[in-house]
């Protein structure tokens, strides 16, 4: 890749990340003000309604004619689908702290798949960088007494779960940028969602009997300005600069940058929350960016020390 290339590749990764971190902010204000599964669906609603608009207008082209769409639609059922589902039920039956440390795992999870299914190479000291970006944002749960209660298994199996449908999806999506632009990729797994948790929302109201209540939350501003946020940069942005940075470096390089949300996570805590930032935060942040600068560095030094040659084989996926 070209240097200009892989500093946009960066970039851009730095901001998907920055906009997870948030996202845990307006998620809190969104779900004080509506049920999760009303949320996820106006989530949605809003990400691919501002999708839709350029389409429409032609700004961007999209062109499934030919290719292989039921492997999109296949995609879609990790994540956006599965992904949110079982973090939806794993939420309720475990703490959100839990869910922080569990879900710092998936960059080791997809560096494991990526190396069966794209047959893309880690180095050793790659390998203990991702570690180490992991164990930071461990060491930061746990030190403010939010460990893993085990009692809570159901939820913490179900966390685990997203790990792999998150790994399992930068997976996926790695081997189908072949096929895909980040754009047609993107704008099918958003289409996906909107119409599932929709239909998931309206058969639950419709289960309750409480289908006239389905639009009241849009009568509060911060649920309103939560969901914009959510909708259109936490959900449509991540999106096109995930499907961008899996278009542009191995999928194990790319996951493990959203370990730095926790770290913009505990920004807008102290920011807008007023919550104490600690020395073990320092500390948990600073082993979070050097395990992200070492899997970004560290394999490209071996690889020119020893000569061998810096291309990835892929390998197609069942499906």
């Amino acid at each position: 890749m070209r240097k200009s290339s892989l500093t946009l590749a960066y970039f851009l990764a730095v901001i998907n990340a920055s906009f997870i971190g948030f996202s845990f902010l307006m998620s809190k204000i969104a779900i004080d003000n509506a049920h999760p599964l009303d949320t996820l669906a106006f989530r949605f609603a809003a990400s691919f309604t501002a999708m839709s608009i350029p389409v429409a207008f032609g700004w961007i082209k999209l062109n499934y004619r030919g290719k292989p769409f039921g492997r999109l639609i296949l995609l879609s059922t990790l994540y956006p689908l599965g992904f949110f589902t079982l973090q939806a039920y794993g939420l309720q039956h475990a703490t959100s702290a839990e869910g922080g440390i569990l879900y710092a795992f998936t960059p080791a999870m997809t560096t494991i798949l990526a190396s069966f299914f794209l047959k893309e190479r880690t180095s050793a000291l790659q390998k203990l960088s991702i570690l180490l970006s992991a164990f930071g944002v461990v060491f930061i749960f746990v030190m403010k007494d939010g460990g893993i209660a085990w009692s809570s298994m159901v939820g913490i199996s179900l966390l685990l779960m997203t790990c792999v449908a998150f790994a399992g999806y930068s997976v996926f999506a790695r081997s189908l940028t072949k096929q895909f632009t980040p754009v047609e990729i993107t704008y099918l797994i958003l289409g996906v969602g909107f119409v599932s948790f929709m239909a998931a929302s309206f058969t639950r109201h419709a289960a309750s009997g409480t289908l006239t209540k389905f639009a009241a939350p849009l009568a509060n501003s911060s649920f309103v300005l939560a969901i914009l946020f959510l909708g259109v940069l936490a959900t449509l942005t991540s999106a096109l600069t995930s499907n961008y940075l899996l278009s542009k470096m191995e999928a194990s390089k790319a996951s493990v940058f959203n370990n730095l949300s926790t770290i913009v996570s505990i920004a807008a805590g102290a920011m807008f929350l007023e919550e104490k930032v600690t020395i073990y935060h320092l500390i948990g942040s600073v082993l979070i960016v050097a395990g992200v600068i070492g899997t970004q560095r560290l394999g490209h030094a071996n690889l020119r020390k020893s000569g061998a040659p810096v291309k990835h084989e892929r390998r197609t996926l069942p499906g």
